[in-house]
């Protein structure tokens, strides 16, 4: 496979086992994969990217509601895979900026994610505590937040929770 800049586009029916295998690939069980697929079939895959090179699905990107009090607070990114092969080669990053655009074109104010604090503040996420938010995982410094538009973050924070197909991953 040569270095060429991945494709990122929306992802389509066909994806779906190139979608899974890229899970499975770049994790170590299928736990990824399979709330992707449970995701899906809720429905609630309001931003699903797949990154593209040479013709082959070599990323995903998925952003599913999150909710506060019980209504939609935002979007919350998870999970994010690339194939091992083409890690180190910038294809998440892309999917995460590309990702994050969609989000903001699709009217979301708000993106959580519980990750590593050094790679994402380079997107502009920051500690979500610093908006009054927790997430009922205890991520601590690991979640973090992302207003898309200014002010977008629920006024007074409160707890986060993730889809119910979230339950028992984490």
């Amino acid at each position: 496979m040569t270095s060429a800049p991945p494709v990122i586009r929306p992802e389509q029916r066909a994806d779906e086992p190139a979608i899974r295998a890229v899970h499975v690939a770049a994790f170590p069980t299928d736990a990824e994969a399979v709330l992707v697929e449970r995701l899906r079939a809720a429905g609630r895959l309001r931003v699903s990217l797949v990154a593209v090179v040479e013709g082959e699905v070599v990323g995903h990107i998925a952003f599913s509601p999150v909710s506060l009090d019980e209504r939609v607070a935002g979007l919350g990114l998870a999970p994010v895979a690339v194939l091992p092969a083409v890690a180190g080669r910038g294809v998440g990053g892309t999917l995460v900026r590309e990702g994050l655009s969609a989000c903001r074109a699709a009217g979301a104010g708000l993106v959580v994610v519980l990750g590593d604090p050094a790679y994402y503040a380079r997107f502009g996420f920051q500690p979500a505590f610093t908006f009054g938010l927790r997430d009922t995982y205890g991520g601590g410094d690991a979640f973090q937040a992302i207003e898309m538009s200014p002010g977008a973050a629920p006024a007074g924070g409160g707890l986060i929770t993730y889809a119910e197909e979230f339950s028992g991953f984490w």
